[in-house]
């Protein structure tokens, strides 16, 4: 039983990673016309416990995108320098959405890892009462 339940605690940990990269992603669309707004990136790292390796996953250390922020003519702007330029945000729509997908994608995967394992465990139970 205790690899059912350890094969639960896995995919769950890959649930909950998966949405909160999928929230980093949200926040990153809907600042991408945020001036000097910096790109979020997650990264994952392996959840050591009591100094074991356990095979979960989790959130690790968020980074910001070191590439350059466009820059937005707008002499108009208040936030323009003296060539009428700003500094825009450096989020890419097309890589949010592919970053959106792969995110949803890896989530529904361990969505079906738990759900395949609860369901096995289920039938053990129905096998073991008879």
């Amino acid at each position: 039983m205790s690899d059912f339940s350890s094969t639960l605690a896995l995919s769950a940990s890959g649930m909950k990673a998966q949405s909160m990269r999928l929230r980093h992603v949200s926040e990153n669309i809907a600042n991408a016309d945020t001036p000097g707004y910096r790109r979020k990136m997650a990264t994952f790292e392996e959840v050591v416990e009591g100094g074991e390796h356990t095979g979960k996953v989790g959130l690790g250390k968020l980074e910001l995108d070191q590439t350059p922020l466009s820059e937005i003519y707008d002499p108009g702007n208040p936030l323009a320098n003296a060539d009428g330029y700003y500094d825009g945000s450096n989020v890419d729509m097309v890589v949010e959405i592919a970053d959106a997908r792969e995110a949803q994608r890896s989530y529904e995967a361990n969505l079906k890892m738990f759900d395949q394992a609860r369901q096995m465990s289920s039938s053990l139970l129905d096998l073991l009462r008879r």
